[in-house]
Protein backbone atom coordinates (compact mmCIF):
# COMPACT_ATOMS: atom_id res chain seq x y z
CA UNK A 1 0.00 0.00 0.00
CA UNK A 2 2.38 2.55 0.71
CA UNK A 3 4.16 1.88 -2.66
CA UNK A 4 0.96 2.86 -4.17
CA UNK A 5 0.19 6.02 -2.15
CA UNK A 6 4.06 7.10 -3.20
CA UNK A 7 3.24 6.48 -6.56
CA UNK A 8 0.10 8.27 -6.66
CA UNK A 9 1.66 11.22 -5.14
CA UNK A 10 4.71 11.53 -7.47
CA UNK A 11 2.04 10.90 -10.62
CA UNK A 12 0.19 14.32 -9.09
CA UNK A 13 3.71 15.92 -8.49
CA UNK A 14 4.98 15.46 -12.07
CA UNK A 15 1.16 16.34 -13.11
CA UNK A 16 1.51 19.63 -11.24
CA UNK A 17 5.13 20.28 -12.32
CA UNK A 18 4.06 20.05 -16.15
CA UNK A 19 0.98 22.08 -15.47
CA UNK A 20 3.13 24.71 -14.06
CA UNK A 21 5.49 24.39 -17.19
CA UNK A 22 3.02 24.82 -19.03
CA UNK A 23 1.58 28.19 -17.70
CA UNK A 24 4.81 30.04 -17.33
CA UNK A 25 5.14 28.88 -21.43
CA UNK A 26 1.98 30.81 -22.53
CA UNK A 27 2.73 33.49 -20.06
CA UNK A 28 6.02 33.95 -21.94
CA UNK A 29 5.03 33.50 -24.89
CA UNK A 30 2.54 35.95 -24.17
CA UNK A 31 4.69 38.19 -23.48
CA UNK A 32 7.00 37.56 -26.26
CA UNK A 33 4.18 38.21 -28.92
CA UNK A 34 3.61 41.27 -27.00
CA UNK A 35 6.82 42.47 -26.96
CA UNK A 36 6.71 41.59 -31.13
CA UNK A 37 3.71 43.53 -31.96
CA UNK A 38 5.35 46.82 -29.78
CA UNK A 39 8.80 46.23 -32.30
CA UNK A 40 6.54 45.78 -35.10
CA UNK A 41 3.22 47.74 -35.21
CA UNK A 42 2.41 49.15 -38.35
CA UNK A 43 0.38 52.15 -39.59
CA UNK A 44 -2.18 52.78 -42.39
CA UNK A 45 -1.88 56.30 -43.73
CA UNK A 46 -4.92 58.25 -45.42
CA UNK A 47 -4.44 60.98 -47.19
CA UNK A 48 -6.82 64.60 -45.71
CA UNK A 49 -7.25 67.47 -47.57
CA UNK A 50 -6.86 69.72 -44.83
CA UNK A 51 -3.45 68.95 -43.19
CA UNK A 52 -2.63 68.36 -46.93
CA UNK A 53 -0.62 65.36 -45.99
CA UNK A 54 -1.37 61.49 -45.25
CA UNK A 55 -1.80 60.62 -41.54
CA UNK A 56 -1.98 57.45 -39.76
CA UNK A 57 -5.38 56.28 -39.54
CA UNK A 58 -5.06 53.95 -36.68
CA UNK A 59 -3.72 56.33 -34.24
CA UNK A 60 -5.59 58.65 -33.01
CA UNK A 61 -2.85 60.84 -31.42
CA UNK A 62 -1.55 63.44 -33.16
CA UNK A 63 0.85 66.40 -33.07
CA UNK A 64 2.70 69.25 -34.36
CA UNK A 65 6.32 70.36 -33.00
CA UNK A 66 7.28 74.05 -33.31
CA UNK A 67 9.98 76.73 -32.73
CA UNK A 68 10.73 79.94 -33.10
CA UNK A 69 10.59 79.13 -37.52
CA UNK A 70 6.82 79.07 -37.04
CA UNK A 71 6.84 82.95 -36.45
CA UNK A 72 4.20 84.25 -34.26
CA UNK A 73 0.86 81.37 -34.03
CA UNK A 74 -2.77 81.78 -33.83
CA UNK A 75 -3.37 79.05 -31.43
CA UNK A 76 -7.35 79.08 -31.19
CA UNK A 77 -6.85 78.26 -34.71
CA UNK A 78 -4.68 75.86 -34.11
CA UNK A 79 -6.89 74.35 -31.25
CA UNK A 80 -9.98 74.53 -33.51
CA UNK A 81 -8.48 72.56 -36.49
CA UNK A 82 -9.93 69.03 -36.96
CA UNK A 83 -10.71 66.74 -40.35
CA UNK A 84 -12.52 64.02 -39.30
CA UNK A 85 -11.24 62.26 -36.13
CA UNK A 86 -7.68 64.63 -36.39
CA UNK A 87 -7.24 67.16 -34.12
CA UNK A 88 -3.94 68.64 -32.61
CA UNK A 89 -3.48 66.29 -29.63
CA UNK A 90 -0.24 67.53 -27.80
CA UNK A 91 2.48 69.95 -29.12
CA UNK A 92 6.42 69.59 -29.19
CA UNK A 93 7.81 73.25 -28.15
CA UNK A 94 11.30 74.44 -28.78
CA UNK A 95 13.06 75.24 -25.16
CA UNK A 96 16.50 76.07 -25.60
CA UNK A 97 19.62 75.18 -27.78
CA UNK A 98 23.30 74.73 -26.77
CA UNK A 99 24.36 76.15 -23.59
CA UNK A 100 22.92 79.80 -23.44
CA UNK A 101 20.43 79.92 -26.42
CA UNK A 102 16.76 80.06 -25.80
CA UNK A 103 14.15 80.30 -28.81
CA UNK A 104 12.39 83.88 -28.96
CA UNK A 105 8.91 82.39 -29.01
CA UNK A 106 8.87 79.58 -26.57
CA UNK A 107 7.72 81.23 -23.79
CA UNK A 108 4.48 82.79 -25.49
CA UNK A 109 4.60 79.09 -27.33
CA UNK A 110 4.62 77.75 -23.30
CA UNK A 111 1.77 79.74 -21.84
CA UNK A 112 -0.82 79.85 -25.06
CA UNK A 113 -0.47 76.17 -25.64
CA UNK A 114 -1.64 75.56 -22.15
CA UNK A 115 -3.85 78.30 -21.95
CA UNK A 116 -5.72 76.49 -24.97
CA UNK A 117 -5.71 73.05 -23.32
CA UNK A 118 -3.51 71.00 -25.74
CA UNK A 119 -0.69 68.79 -24.27
CA UNK A 120 2.75 70.50 -24.38
CA UNK A 121 6.11 69.27 -24.25
CA UNK A 122 9.37 71.47 -24.44
CA UNK A 123 12.69 70.42 -26.09
CA UNK A 124 16.35 71.25 -26.13
CA UNK A 125 18.19 71.54 -29.40
CA UNK A 126 21.34 69.45 -28.83
CA UNK A 127 24.84 70.28 -29.35
CA UNK A 128 27.96 67.39 -29.19
CA UNK A 129 30.54 69.99 -29.21
CA UNK A 130 29.21 71.18 -26.00
CA UNK A 131 28.56 69.93 -22.24
CA UNK A 132 25.88 68.06 -21.74
CA UNK A 133 26.07 69.05 -18.24
CA UNK A 134 25.27 72.53 -19.01
CA UNK A 135 23.51 71.87 -21.50
CA UNK A 136 20.90 70.69 -19.57
CA UNK A 137 21.13 73.57 -16.80
CA UNK A 138 20.23 75.65 -19.99
CA UNK A 139 17.12 73.95 -20.03
CA UNK A 140 16.34 73.51 -16.49
CA UNK A 141 16.94 77.44 -16.12
CA UNK A 142 14.13 77.97 -18.64
CA UNK A 143 11.68 75.30 -18.26
CA UNK A 144 9.22 74.30 -16.02
CA UNK A 145 6.89 71.51 -16.37
CA UNK A 146 3.48 71.16 -14.91
CA UNK A 147 1.11 68.07 -13.94
CA UNK A 148 -0.30 67.19 -17.58
CA UNK A 149 2.82 67.99 -19.59
CA UNK A 150 5.00 65.64 -21.32
CA UNK A 151 8.49 64.70 -20.01
CA UNK A 152 11.38 66.82 -21.72
CA UNK A 153 12.69 66.19 -25.05
CA UNK A 154 16.08 66.18 -25.91
CA UNK A 155 16.91 66.87 -30.27
CA UNK A 156 19.87 65.42 -30.88
CA UNK A 157 20.70 64.76 -34.59
CA UNK A 158 24.58 65.87 -35.82
CA UNK A 159 28.01 64.49 -34.29
CA UNK A 160 29.32 68.53 -35.21
CA UNK A 161 32.65 67.10 -35.94
CA UNK A 162 33.32 64.70 -32.52
CA UNK A 163 33.61 61.06 -32.44
CA UNK A 164 30.50 59.61 -31.59
CA UNK A 165 31.92 58.42 -28.18
CA UNK A 166 31.79 62.30 -27.65
CA UNK A 167 28.70 62.91 -28.50
CA UNK A 168 27.21 59.40 -26.34
CA UNK A 169 28.99 60.80 -23.06
CA UNK A 170 27.47 64.16 -23.22
CA UNK A 171 24.47 63.45 -24.20
CA UNK A 172 24.36 60.97 -21.12
CA UNK A 173 25.29 63.62 -18.96
CA UNK A 174 22.31 65.61 -20.17
CA UNK A 175 19.86 63.22 -19.84
CA UNK A 176 21.26 62.25 -16.14
CA UNK A 177 21.06 65.63 -15.09
CA UNK A 178 17.68 66.47 -16.72
CA UNK A 179 15.95 63.08 -15.26
CA UNK A 180 17.51 63.93 -11.68
CA UNK A 181 16.03 67.85 -12.00
CA UNK A 182 12.39 66.48 -13.31
CA UNK A 183 12.41 62.97 -11.58
CA UNK A 184 10.92 61.56 -15.10
CA UNK A 185 12.77 60.32 -17.68
CA UNK A 186 13.60 62.39 -20.82
CA UNK A 187 12.27 61.61 -24.36
CA UNK A 188 14.78 61.34 -27.10
CA UNK A 189 14.32 62.75 -30.74
CA UNK A 190 16.37 61.71 -33.79
CA UNK A 191 16.44 60.45 -37.03
CA UNK A 192 16.12 56.58 -37.27
CA UNK A 193 18.78 56.32 -39.19
CA UNK A 194 21.05 58.68 -36.80
CA UNK A 195 19.70 56.63 -34.03
CA UNK A 196 20.56 53.36 -35.14
CA UNK A 197 24.01 54.82 -36.51
CA UNK A 198 25.42 56.09 -33.47
CA UNK A 199 22.78 55.91 -30.56
CA UNK A 200 21.12 52.48 -30.47
CA UNK A 201 21.22 50.19 -27.30
CA UNK A 202 22.86 52.33 -25.04
CA UNK A 203 19.89 54.61 -25.10
CA UNK A 204 17.14 51.69 -25.69
CA UNK A 205 15.79 52.77 -22.31
CA UNK A 206 14.44 56.22 -23.41
CA UNK A 207 11.43 56.87 -24.49
CA UNK A 208 12.16 57.62 -28.24
CA UNK A 209 10.43 60.31 -30.50
CA UNK A 210 11.87 59.05 -34.30
CA UNK A 211 12.10 61.37 -37.09
CA UNK A 212 11.55 58.95 -41.30
CA UNK A 213 9.41 60.57 -43.77
CA UNK A 214 8.13 58.93 -46.69
CA UNK A 215 7.98 55.65 -44.95
CA UNK A 216 4.39 53.80 -45.62
CA UNK A 217 4.05 51.58 -42.42
CA UNK A 218 6.47 52.63 -39.61
CA UNK A 219 9.78 54.10 -39.50
CA UNK A 220 12.85 51.62 -40.10
CA UNK A 221 14.45 51.99 -36.34
CA UNK A 222 15.26 48.41 -34.70
CA UNK A 223 14.17 49.42 -31.39
CA UNK A 224 9.98 50.48 -30.28
CA UNK A 225 9.20 53.77 -30.72
CA UNK A 226 6.89 56.31 -28.48
CA UNK A 227 6.33 59.35 -31.11
CA UNK A 228 6.96 59.20 -35.10
CA UNK A 229 7.31 62.81 -36.85
CA UNK A 230 6.13 61.37 -39.75
CA UNK A 231 5.78 64.15 -42.00
CA UNK A 232 7.45 67.94 -42.20
CA UNK A 233 5.25 69.71 -44.96
CA UNK A 234 1.59 69.57 -42.45
CA UNK A 235 -0.74 72.51 -43.04
CA UNK A 236 -2.30 73.66 -40.14
CA UNK A 237 -4.80 76.60 -39.71
CA UNK A 238 -3.14 79.45 -37.50
CA UNK A 239 0.53 78.51 -38.61
CA UNK A 240 2.20 80.17 -41.70
CA UNK A 241 4.23 77.77 -43.82
CA UNK A 242 4.40 74.15 -43.19
CA UNK A 243 4.98 72.19 -39.83
CA UNK A 244 6.07 68.63 -38.92
CA UNK A 245 3.43 66.25 -37.99
CA UNK A 246 3.36 63.39 -35.02
CA UNK A 247 1.70 60.71 -34.16
CA UNK A 248 1.82 59.15 -30.72
CA UNK A 249 2.36 55.03 -31.13
CA UNK A 250 -0.17 54.12 -28.49
CA UNK A 251 -3.77 54.52 -27.14
CA UNK A 252 -5.01 57.26 -25.23
CA UNK A 253 -4.07 55.31 -21.78
CA UNK A 254 -0.43 54.78 -22.64
CA UNK A 255 -0.69 58.52 -23.35
CA UNK A 256 -1.90 59.84 -20.25
CA UNK A 257 0.90 57.42 -18.23
CA UNK A 258 3.54 59.10 -20.27
CA UNK A 259 2.21 62.89 -18.44
CA UNK A 260 4.53 64.15 -15.66
CA UNK A 261 2.50 63.42 -12.67
CA UNK A 262 1.16 65.53 -9.58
Amino acid sequence: MPNKKRKKKNKRSIRNSLFWMLLLLILFSLAMLAIWQKMNKSVYFVYYKGFNIDIPENLSIHGIDISNHQNSIKWAMVKAMQEKNVSINFIFIKATEGLSSIDLQFKKNWQEARSQGIVRGAYHFFIATKSGKAQAENFIKNVTLLPGDLPPAVDIEQLYGVSPKVMQRELNAYLVRIEEHYKVRPIIYSYASFYDSYLGKDFDSYPLWVAHYLEEKKPKVHRHWDFWQHSENAHVYGIQGNVDFNVFGGDSIAFRRLLIKE
